[in-house]
């Protein structure tokens, strides 16, 4: 006689051989699902294209005070969600706008939640350098894991202690392996020789290039930094280069801020070129200026999207 379907023997049940074998239920969903808010949504496009899976659907929309609003368009219950969302500026609109995504998805039982900050925010503010300032990265932080963020991925933060600000996993990238593959190699890679270029800040965006260590005359410089804000450091840094007998001046960095009369003192320096990343989407002005130079991180942060999902390791695509 046949059993019938409830009488089915299960040998995961308490008393059968397997019963501490851990299973997944065929109803709980593992799909990977990329959603974007509104501050890049070009690389998040081409993440997704690497990975050839659609965006998304969701909609971010603005009351009439400027308030914003967010709804998912689609079922995400036990899915694997990405949310890529770097916090350029307008930093506090975008902040804003993670946090209410992550609380979206949260409230819509997704199985996971990664928040991609391609660049993060305050992290310039990563300690107490004046009496009664705050911590501002560990705010940040702490907002992000009480959103309900499960995991960051990151890129090229300012301060790498800035991931054990946070009490989630942290996978932290670095644009290296790109902006390598355009310069061929740094000055390890070259086997060229180091020079540091030793500043002074005097206030918030106001730094003085004191002087030159090494030796740099009749050669071509690269000057590597994470962040051009308004470029006052790297117009001086590169004059400093050129009095000291550089013959060409080049710069790369992670992420293009570019704030303020960053473009207009790129334009007018010694550099021969400045290569960033799509990290910050560059304003108007930037993408004018025939000096700048963009180059995709799309490729690296989609295959550490694809490596998380899939619960490979992410060290493979560190440098």
């Amino acid at each position: 006689m046949k059993r019938p379907p409830e009488a089915v023997y299960r040998s995961d049940l308490a008393g059968g051989p397997d019963a501490n074998k851990k299973t997944e239920s065929p109803f709980v969903s593992n799909e990977l699902k990329i959603f974007g808010g509104t501050a890049n949504s070009a690389l998040t496009n081409e993440i997704c294209k690497y990975l050839d899976c659609e965006l998304g659907k969701s909609s971010v929309t603005r009351f009439s005070d400027g308030e914003i609003y967010f709804q998912i368009l689609e079922n995400v219950r036990g899915a694997d969600v990405f949310i890529v969302q770097p916090t350029c500026p307008p930093v506090d609109a975008n902040l804003i706008e993670l946090f209410l995504m992550i609380d979206a998805f949260k409230r819509a039982s997704a199985r996971r939640i990664t928040a991609v900050l391609p660049y993060f925010g305050y992290a310039r503010q990563d300690r107490k350098d004046k009496p009664r300032v705050p911590i501002s990265s560990k705010v940040v932080s702490d907002l992000l894991v009480a959103s309900g963020t499960d995991r960051l991925l990151t890129m090229d933060l300012h301060a790498p202690q800035i991931q054990g600000f946070f009490s989630i996993p942290v996978d932290h990238l670095f644009a290296a392996p790109v902006l390598v593959e355009h310069f061929q190699t740094f000055a390890k890679r070259l086997r060229a020789e180091l020079a540091i270029m030793n500043k002074r800040r005097i206030e918030a965006n106001v730094a003085q290039v004191m002087n030159v260590i090494g030796d740099v005359r009749s050669r071509t410089c690269l000057i590597v930094d994470d962040i051009i804000d308004t470029a006052g450091t790297l117009v001086k840094a590169a004059d400093a280069l050129a009095k000291d007998g550089a013959t060409k001046v080049y710069a790369c960095c992670s992420h293009p801020v570019l704030s303020g009369p960053a473009v207009e003192r790129i334009q007018s320096s010694d550099l021969v070129e400045v290569v960033v990343t799509n990290t910050i989407p560059l304003h108007s002005e930037a993408r004018r200026c025939k000096k700048i130079s963009v180059l995709s991180v799309s490729k690296l942060l989609a295959q550490a999207v694809q490596s998380i999902h899939e619960e490979t390791s992410v060290s493979v695509l560190f440098i």
